[in-house]
């Protein structure tokens, strides 16, 4: 198993946000922190925001911040926005699914059982789970140390 780009850079997003919660913060801020590219992000700033869990503000002192409490923000939650439109194995999507064992194939069903084991655990982390108490997470993202 292995998550997309834009979801590992959402967490990255996320926990930079949840390190700085007083401001507003920067997307190159972001990026810089986060070894990110700067196309990748917005991408990922504007699901993010579409999702409800950071806010944006346009303008020379604007940015990003999160929408609400970090304990509040789920990870499963956010790792199946991004992962959605992504299917796990072909014969999870129906449409262009061309493998000629789907009628009879029991791997399907030990897959899916897998990939639902996968989302309750992450239903079980929050953002705050991450960050809270985590010195040298807030060594990394905290933007003094940033700058």
């Amino acid at each position: 198993m292995r998550l997309t780009t834009r979801t590992n850079l959402a967490m990255r997003a996320l926990m930079f946000c949840a390190v700085n919660p007083e401001q507003i913060v920067r997307k190159s801020d972001i990026a810089k922190a986060c070894n990110a590219s700067l196309n990748h992000l917005g991408l990922v700033i504007n699901l993010l925001s579409q999702g409800g869990f950071i806010t944006t503000t346009r303008g020379r002192n604007g940015g990003v911040r999160l929408a609400g409490d970090p304990a509040d923000i789920n990870i499963g939650t956010v790792a199946r926005l991004f992962e959605a439109d992504v299917p796990f194995a072909e014969c999870f999507n129906s449409v262009q699914n061309t493998c000629p064992l789907s009628a009879c194939c029991k791997l399907r069903l030990a897959l899916q059982r897998g990939l639902d084991a996968f989302y309750e655990t992450l239903d079980e982390v929050s953002l705050e789970s991450l960050t809270d108490g985590n010195m040298g997470l807030r060594a990394l993202l905290k933007l003094d140390a940033v700058a």
